[in-house]
């Protein structure tokens, strides 16, 4: 297996399997929001508390704008071959299964943002049977996963390390609404 960057085929090849690969990662990245509109909108209408500096605002620019980026130095210095891509292809997959194993666990609890319903208890079944931030750990999972596909040697770890800093934050945050703290 080559862990150098080269194009499928031909360049053009390289950017259709890359924008195809965006494409995949934007209609993920769009069907997540929609669940988390709806599951907002729910737990405000029943009183849920939004704790204030939370780290939101950055993320929700960063966390596509880390995308973008490894996207176009791929197309820009060539994507993975067919076996580094697949790699990258299989841990992202499995980061969108775990962090879909978390949505369904949470249910109308999970949003994008830090909504804490009065009286309920926290969630221990599903992957919060073993960690108690799994949608995290499959965001890195899927930037890692992206990093790889593309072979963003530069753009991946700076979006992995700034995104992680961000997620770090905002456990802190998480943890002390949620009385873990």
């Amino acid at each position: 297996m080559s862990f150098e960057p080269v194009a499928w085929a031909t360049m053009s090849g390289g950017t259709m399997v890359a924008g195809l690969t965006f494409g995949f990662i934007v209609f993920t990245m769009v069907a997540e929001a929609q669940v988390s509109r709806r599951h907002t909108r729910a737990l405000r209408a029943r009183g849920a508390i939004e704790p204030g500096r939370d780290v939101y605002q950055v993320m929700q620019v960063v966390y596509p704008l880390s995308f973008v980026v490894m996207v176009v130095e791929g197309v820009l210095y060539g994507i993975a071959g067919p076996k580094l891509w697949m790699s990258g292809a299989i841990l992202f997959f499995t980061a969108k299964l775990l962090k879909y194993w978390a949505i369904f666990s949470l249910g109308e609890r999970w949003t994008f943002r830090i909504l804490v319903p009065s009286g309920n208890s926290l969630v221990a079944h599903g992957p919060y049977r073993w960690m108690t931030h799994p949608n995290y750990v499959a965001v890195i999972g899927e930037l890692i996963g992206t990093a790889v596909m593309m072979t963003s040697a530069v753009t991946g770890p700076l979006a992995i390390v700034g995104f992680g800093v961000l997620i770090g934050k905002r456990i802190t945050v998480e943890n002390r609404a949620l009385g873990r703290l």
